[in-house]
């Protein structure tokens, strides 16, 4: 994506995601806003219809769905307005976390919470994990998680549209270093 959209970018993204009422904005339980209102409130950076259509589309990670006149950001939510429902799904034997190496004990204690989004995302794939770790300006590790243990013991596994697992938590003894 052209460095000129990535702020317009991060802008979709904390508005849709994480603050829409800090520009006004009111998103549906499902977190769908029409798209004219919220060119409409990007005043700072003023987007048009063709970049937001260009990010949508070369989003990597397909954080966002557009259907008719409406957007969403399709999971990573920590705004209360948005409750998204997901499809459940049987996840693979295995999913994978990329996590900060800084608080790499406490997960292996605790096990991975949601913090301050509404659910734990993890990925169908190491390479994933270590695309999202990777973000972590001070090193990461990726972990394995065993997912298939996990529904044998009754929890939930969703899928967001653009394939991210979901589930509410993962305690500790799911969970171990990729070697």
């Amino acid at each position: 994506m052209p460095k000129s959209l990535t702020e317009k970018s991060k802008f979709i993204s904390y508005v849709l995601r994480h603050k829409p009422e800090a520009v006004g904005l009111q998103l549906d339980r499902e977190g769908w806003v029409d798209i004219e209102t919220l060119l409409s409130k990007a005043l700072n950076p003023v987007i048009t219809r063709a970049e937001l259509e260009q990010i949508v589309a070369e989003d990597e990670k397909g954080r966002y769905t557009i259907q008719g006149e409406m957007i969403r950001a399709n999971q990573g939510h920590s705004t209360d307005q948005v409750k998204l429902t997901f499809k459940k799904a049987i996840p693979p034997v295995t999913l994978y976390h990329g996590a900060d190496s800084a608080v790499l004990a406490e997960i292996l204690k605790k096990g991975l919470k949601p913090m301050a989004r509404h659910h734990v995302h993890l990925s169908h794939d190491f390479a994933t994990a270590e695309q999202v770790g990777g973000r972590r300006r001070k090193g990461f590790t990726v972990l394995e998680i065993d997912a298939k243990q996990m529904l044998a013991d009754g929890y939930e596994f969703f899928i967001s549209d653009n394939g991210v697992w979901l589930v509410d938590h993962v305690p500790a003894k799911y969970l171990k270093e990729s070697a």
